[in-house]
């Protein structure tokens, strides 16, 4: 390998850097396995590089698909976001805080709107006085719900909200996967 594939590679792992040094370093065997590859074939140097696109283009798609490839949140990926939101520019610094935002936070009160109709009906059904229920009222306009049609009016919005999170959530893995494309290109 000459050295300015060299330097490329090295400037791949410069981005890649806040990943634990053997995803970096099974990251960097796989791009110079893919280089040794397009050598082979009688690519240019030149060619290699414009295939490949920039190191940091390059760096941004392994990141982009080891953020889309787990979709379990975990807290060795957090290091995964830190690069990726740092490689992506502009358009990033806009959707991926608010999509992270929403997602997870439409989900939780997909599940506690439910939870809350549920209380409001069960208290109001046995007669039991507890200080939160008096909080929990569901109203449309002027009308306030009674206990009853709120439960179902709450199961509604629930669903709803839990559709709009998971929603916010498949279009932040499908933007990793758009921007990380460009490993797609040469592989």
């Amino acid at each position: 390998m000459t050295m300015p594939l060299e330097k490329y590679l090295n400037a791949v792992n410069r981005h890649l850097k806040p990943l634990p040094i053997s995803e970096r370093t099974d990251i960097i065997k796989e791009i110079e396995g893919s280089i040794l590859e397009m050598e082979q074939d009688g690519l240019s140097r030149k060619q290699i590089v414009e295939r490949l696109g920039t190191p940091k283009d390059l760096a941004k798609a392994y990141l982009a698909d080891l953020l889309a490839a787990n979709q379990k949140v975990r807290p060795s990926r957090i290091l995964a976001v830190c690069a990726f939101y740092g490689t992506v520019g502009f358009s990033g610094l806009f959707i991926i805080p608010v999509l992270g935002i929403i997602a997870p936070c439409f989900l939780l009160f997909g599940i506690l709107s439910p939870l809350a109709g549920t209380v409001k009906l069960i208290g109001s059904s046995f007669g039991l006085n507890l200080p939160f229920t008096r909080y929990i009222i569901f109203t449309f306009g002027s009308a306030t719900l009674s206990p009853i049609p709120a439960f179902f009016a709450s199961i509604v919005l629930g669903a709803a909200l839990a559709l709009i999170g998971y929603g916010a959530w498949r279009l932040l893995l499908l933007y990793c996967r758009k921007v990380g494309s460009a490993k797609r290109k040469w592989l």
